[in-house]
């Protein structure tokens, strides 16, 4: 599922930055690994199983987000950690076929499995991780970083094993042939969206870099053809202001900025959703293998498999638009509106991170043996997809990695992979939880931090959601604001109404970044 990206800046003693700290004692998130898995770590960083296979001569190239900036302009911003990507899971290099006017994609994937011997303390522990959880103030990962931040990543002027996918595409962007094989491979530059972006826009951009707007484009418009959707999501940015060198942070408070995706980062996405959809179609064909599903809403008279939240939850979607005066009309599909919004517009930013939760029915579904699930498709995707392009961040994509090279070679799948097929799913369901776990109860943290000193005040919403309670019960419900753009509990009067998708005015009652959640009154109960 795609995941909010929420920043934080400010010192280290901050109430906010505080506040995560405790959140991670709380729910329990491992933090320092055990001394014996940072001994094999360092052994496997140091003596890796090499493939036979020389690919670096092939110019790769890696694109990842910067989130290395200057700070707003009359802000003070302290202690600022450097959260540029460092765990480089994918490298690219991108070419035309000569004679049929196609496109060859070159697509590494950093091959984690050479470092990782199953049933060692290193595995286990990454069993009990499951992903890389990411907090606004940083990362609790995966692996040791002497593998994913070094010798594992796909580092520039760095030597390394990897999956190399090499994915042949029509003139149209279709796939036609895929090849997968275990490779040495050498990255020689490391790229940000921001530089690629100016790149190609300016038009100095050399053909394997100026070719990734060409293929992304195609690919964004068989998206749109097949009923798929990418959700490329907006930064939420919290930046901290009054904070000053003596360490006084009782002024302190907070502001909210959305940056917009770069369109450079949709392109990107495309490729590694181009790479997932042939681990896919490998795995089908082989008989065995673990896709990522999402079940297609109850039809709706519209074509089968497309992307649309479920009926519940474009009840409650439409409530969030009209909440955040974002016209919706019935005619309009929600694919449709989604791909219409300007993320650069803080109230579609707002409402495209709603859009996040429509993507919590996903499975992870193993299948072997040729018996094939009855459900195959990520209907968001519209078509059979898989994980395989972040192994670094998540355990699953280890796993699907050595079925496609078993599928393409002609070999079996290798029993550690089967004998995880028990237990896989449910660790991966568990990790993708925690994770969620995360990305709510920050966003419950930054919230109250952006109104911690706006308690009394009163704001415009509109009821999104009303729980079942008890009779005599106070009603309860969830109330989206328009400005500032956040989500809050709302408790009526006893006996009282929520009017359900209808906008009211609301007073805070209580907000404090890890102590009190936001929390709201009616104005004028029902």
């Amino acid at each position: 599922m795609p995941r909010r990206h929420l920043r934080v800046t400010g010192a280290a003693e901050a109430p906010l930055r505080a506040a995560l700290r405790a959140l991670r004692g709380e729910l329990g998130v491992p933090d320092a690994f055990p001394l014996q898995v940072l001994v094999e770590a360092e052994h496997a960083a140091k003596s890796p199983r090499l493939p036979s296979y020389d690919a670096t001569d092939i110019p790769l190239f890696t694109i990842d987000p910067s989130t290395r900036r200057p700070p707003p302009p009359f802000q003070r911003v302290a202690a600022r950690p450097p959260l540029d990507s460092t765990d480089l899971d994918q490298a690219m290099h991108l070419s035309r076929r000569p004679g049929n006017g196609g496109y060859r994609v070159r697509y590494a994937v950093a091959d984690i499995a050479a470092f990782v011997t199953p049933g060692t303390a290193l595995d286990a522990e990454t069993h009990r991780r499951v992903t890389t959880l990411y907090f606004p103030d940083g990362k609790v990962p995966l692996h040791p970083a002497c593998l994913s931040e070094g010798a594992a990543g796909l580092l520039p002027d760095h030597t390394c094993p990897a999956v190399l996918w090499t994915l042949d595409l029509d003139a149209d962007g279709r796939t036609e042939t895929v090849d997968v094989r275990r490779a040495l491979v050498r990255s020689r530059a490391r790229l940000d969206h921001e530089g690629v972006q100016k790149e190609i826009d300016a038009g100095t951009a050399e053909e394997p870099l100026a070719l990734l707007k060409e293929i992304g484009q195609l690919r964004e418009r068989l998206e749109v053809e097949r009923g798929g959707i990418s959700l490329t999501l907006p930064e939420q940015e919290i930046v901290e202001h009054g904070y000053t060198d003596e360490g006084d942070d009782g002024n302190v408070s907070y502001a909210s900025a959305y940056r917009a995706p770069l369109p450079a980062a949709g392109w990107n996405a495309q490729l590694s959703l181009l790479t997932g959809m042939a681990a896919a179609e490998l795995m089908l064909a082989h008989g065995t293998g673990i896709l990522r599903t999402l079940p297609a809403a109850p039809d709706d008279g519209g074509p089968p498999g497309r992307a649309r939240p479920r009926p519940g939850e474009v009840g409650r979607l439409r409530r969030t638009a009209k909440a955040l005066r974002i016209d919706w009309p019935h005619h309009v599909s929600y694919a449709r509106l989604v791909r219409s919004l300007d993320p650069h517009d803080p109230r579609h930013a707002a409402f495209l991170l709603e859009c996040t939760t429509l993507l919590r029915g996903t499975h992870y579904t193993p299948f072997r043996d040729g018996n094939l699930p009855d459900i195959t498709t990520h209907s968001a995707v519209a078509a059979p997809y898989a994980h395989c392009t972040a192994p670094l961040r998540r355990l699953v994509d280890r796993y699907t990695a050595e079925i496609c090279l078993a599928a393409v070679a002609g070999d079996p799948t290798p029993d550690w992979v089967l004998a995880a097929f028990d237990t896989l799913p449910d660790e991966m369901a568990k990790g993708t939880w925690r994770a969620e776990r995360v990305e709510s109860e920050c966003l419950d943290i930054v919230e109250a931090a952006l109104l911690k000193d706006r308690v009394g005040e009163v704001f415009e919403g509109c009821v999104v959601d009303v729980e079942d309670v008890a009779e005599g019960q106070p009603a309860v419900g969830t109330v989206q604001l328009e400005s500032p753009a956040v989500t809050g509990r709302v408790v009526g009067t006893l006996g009282g109404r929520l009017p359900l998708g209808e906008r009211l005015r609301v007073r805070l009652t209580q907000a404090e970044p890890g102590v009190a959640k936001v929390r709201f009154v009616p104005v004028d109960p029902a």
